[in-house]
């Protein structure tokens, strides 16, 4: 039986036949991309994300679009539902009729999505979702993901953390996919780099529901050297305040993943910590050419600052377009074809591609310190890490994938 997305399919493949009959009539009419987020529910992070990919998608459009047609984003709120991402999913693919899906946020929305996408073969573009199993244990033919991983940011942190004299290590991170890989990959790469260091006290808070006090007071009581700390939002402000009012942070090494984002980082304002090692965002303090374009673009459109979501949003659209321009028509199967290996030559991060092996781009992120700069929350003595440089090799990394 021919579903919609069979018809669909079915003409697109004779559109893409005969172009020259369909060019006339075809050539202005848009492509059609969904894209998936929980703007209601992960508001500081989505909003600058949104606003990212806005900025981009104007400009490819008023560039002339991709091969003279114009870009369309059917964007939706997922609300942080699982249950609603698949149901969106499914309408931007069977009744929008959608070329391809990017976004999501939450690890266990970018996971329900992923499995769509295998599932009714279409192609995802994993935004944001920073879990590795999305690439590695469940990764599938139809994902790719954008953003360097919770394997690939904790390796970054491992490193630095290796050049400390901490031994003894605490942990605390939220109770679901994203905490429990980033606790499990700092430890992995740490210890590769330094055997002697002894992990001595977890805290698995649950996400958004901390209890700064209880958590603090165990790990204080575990008087470790250094402590890894994963959690962001609200969490992040709770521990932050809670610890720094029991001196959990003083004379001991903190390694913060995510820490050093603007969204996280800019609410805590004057209690924001100092000499913490993070991985985050540096803003306006990042002077290469391309970034300084895209600075000036985003605050000329918003009248804001860019954050973190900000470049993964613009780096999405980017990815979109490298894509599209790349390959020989909107069927499923070529755009997944030319994921592999696709080559995004200019962002504002730098160029980046994505493996062939895994589905991983190679962009990369800022790794630096905590500090107030002229009185705001930012980060100081940071450098950029390129992604490639903290991932698996991709014979290794193919190993960690289900077959096919």
């Amino acid at each position: 039986m021919l579903t919609r997305r069979g018809l669909h399919k079915a003409l697109a493949a004779v559109l893409v036949a005969t172009p020259f009959a369909a060019s006339a009539a075809l050539a202005q009419d848009p492509i059609k991309i969904g894209e998936i987020n929980s703007y209601t529910r992960m508001t500081a992070f989505t909003d600058p994300y949104k606003k990212g990919w806005e900025l981009a998608l104007e400009e490819i459009n008023a560039a002339g679009g991709v091969g003279g047609r114009p870009l369309e984003v059917i964007s939706r709120d997922d609300t942080g539902d699982p249950a609603t991402a698949i149901r969106i999913a499914d309408e931007l693919v069977n009744r929008d009729h959608v070329a391809l899906i990017f976004g999501t946020f939450l690890s266990n929305i970018g996971l329900a999505v992923s499995d769509f996408a295998k599932q009714n073969e279409v192609l995802f573009i994993a935004s944001e979702p920073l879990t590795d199993a999305i690439v590695w244990s469940a990764g599938n033919k139809y994902t790719y993901r954008l953003r360097p991983s919770t394997y690939m940011q904790a390796a970054m942190l491992a490193a630095e953390a290796a050049k400390t004299d901490a031994v003894k290590w605490a942990t605390i991170a939220p109770n679901y996919a994203y905490g429990t890989d980033a606790v499990e990959a700092f430890k992995a790469n740490l210890k590769k780099l330094k055997p002697e260091v002894e992990f001595v006290e977890e805290q698995w808070p649950t996400l958004f529901k901390i209890d700064a006090g209880s958590a603090v007071r165990a790990l204080e009581g575990a008087k470790p050297d250094g402590i890894y700390n994963v959690t962001f939002g609200g969490d992040l402000a709770k521990f932050v305040r809670e610890g720094s009012l029991r001196y959990l942070f003083d004379d001991r090494v903190v390694v913060g993943l995510l820490t050093g984002e603007p969204e996280y980082l800019d609410p805590l304002g004057d209690e924001t910590p100092d000499g913490w090692i993070v991985t985050g965002y540096p803003g306006l303090a990042v002077d290469t050419p391309a970034h300084e374009a895209f600075e000036k673009a985003y605050v000329d459109k918003w009248g804001e600052a860019p954050k973190t979501g900000s470049l993964v949003g613009y780096n999405s659209m980017l990815t979109v377009k490298a894509l599209l321009e790349a390959s020989p028509s909107l069927e499923t199967e070529d755009l997944v074809a030319t994921m592999a290996g696709l080559k995004v030559p200019t962002s504002p991060t730098g160029p980046f591609f994505y493996r062939a092996a895994d589905h991983q781009s190679t962009m990369g992120a800022y790794v630096g310190k905590t500090a107030l700069v002229d009185g705001k929350p930012g980060m100081v003595d940071w450098f950029y890490a390129p992604g490639e440089d903290f991932l698996p090799s991709e014979e290794e990394a193919a190993k960690l994938r289900p077959a096919e």
